[in-house]
């Protein structure tokens, strides 16, 4: 609107009280379209993060979640879901879902860095690497209360307007998400389905890119499911042989980490025998864990060898055929999309080789859902 026109004619031809009316008038103005600003770009930011966790929540559902027993891969939506309704609710009332955002915002603000001020890690790093999903949620949470009732209150109120751009902002939020999903599900989808299983757990020989392997079969030596959830560290693979002879916790294990010759002389590995089936109480030195180039010699591509090599550095290997979380080397059915090598990295770290042909490293002490391990054995010399 024209600041000079904004009480009917230009202020130049009025009155010293007209002008300061026309001034007020103008500023109010002003403060309106910074407020409507302000709702737009807080809707425009929440549609973006919206659209971001469904393209992670697609994403992983193919890279990690695929095949496994419902509802463990829904799992994966759960954050699109959430940031989806504040998003609707936001633009439908938006006082009302700008509090919700920012109550979101803080619980989760405070959920994500607490353990690091406790044990004294929090770093700029840190705070950067978390301000998409922290502080900018404060921050539109923040905006939608300030500018959104302005952005939106004409748009309400507009019945003469088409319908779709009535909706559009509904439609935005809805539809950019759903794309998102479509394009790479199409791209994602037919790999996933086209994954081998055979269904066979058992123990398999596998001849792989000038290396041929004996693999241990479902039980202790192939991701041995732990009763948290999880399956064992590098740490508690490599010290089992410690009295007492067993998996540990981390409160049970020594300070300190593994090292590669504790793996090799008393890993968990070292205790199964024969069959691949059982633990013993002393070492049979039948199995042992996998050195990071045979994983990678070892990877598959349609129940096929993929034809991989290591160059010895992280990162991605090469490969004749992209690499798949297939038998004879992967259980598709279940969790773990990484296999433990026997190698260590450095004194804090070991290698890991992901089903797609990535070597990796991580804490030695790191355990969860995606991490296995697969013990082997040499095949006997003729």
């Amino acid at each position: 609107m024209d600041l000079h026109t904004v009480v009917g004619c230009p202020c130049q031809s009025r009155s010293e009280n007209h002008q300061v009316l026309c001034g007020v008038k103008g500023a109010v103005v002003t403060s309106l379209r910074f407020k409507r600003n302000a709702g737009f770009l807080a809707a425009g930011l929440m549609i973006l993060i919206t659209s971001l966790w469904a393209f992670w929540g697609v994403s992983e559902l193919y890279y990690e979640a695929w095949g496994l027993p419902l509802p463990e891969p829904l799992y994966y939506f759960v954050p699109f879901i959430v940031t989806l309704t504040f998003t609707l609710l936001a633009l439908k009332w938006p006082r009302v879902g700008g509090w919700a955002i920012i109550l979101l915002g803080s619980a989760f603000t405070i959920f994500a860095m607490r353990p690091r001020i406790i044990s004294g890690r929090l770093t700029v790093r840190a705070l950067l690497s978390w301000f998409p999903v922290t502080f900018l949620t404060l921050l539109v949470g923040g905006l939608f209360v300030w500018g959104g009732p302005a952005a939106f209150r004409d748009v309400k109120r507009s019945s003469d307007r088409p319908w779709w751009q009535r909706n559009l902002r509904y439609m935005l939020a809805l539809g950019l998400p759903m794309l998102i999903i479509l394009s790479v599900s199409v791209y994602g989808l037919p790999a996933v389905l086209a994954r081998v299983d055979d269904g066979k757990r058992g123990a398999r020989l596998i001849r792989g890119h000038d290396v041929q392997l004996v693999w241990a079969p479902a039980g202790p030596g192939w991701n041995w499911r732990q009763p948290w959830g999880g399956y064992p560290s590098w740490d508690a693979l490599a010290w089992y042989g410690l009295p007492p002879v067993g998996l540990k916790d981390g409160s049970a294990l020594p300070s300190g980490h593994a090292t590669q010759e504790d793996m090799a002389r008393m890993g968990l590995c070292r205790y199964l025998d024969a069959t691949g089936r059982r633990l013993m109480p002393r070492p049979q030195n039948i199995w042992r864990m996998p050195t990071t180039d045979e994983l990678v010699r070892s990877l598959v591509y349609r129940g096929e060898n993929a034809g991989c090599e290591w160059n010895g550095n992280l990162g991605k290997t090469t490969c004749n055929h992209p690499p798949d979380k297939e038998t004879p080397l992967w259980a598709p059915d279940q969790p773990p999309i990484y296999l433990w090598s026997g190698e260590e990295y450095d004194g804090e770290s070991a290698f890991f080789v992901s089903y797609n042909g990535e070597v990796r490293k991580q804490p030695k002490s790191w355990g969860n859902p995606r991490h296995g391990y697969r013990c082997v054995r040499d095949l006997p010399v003729p």
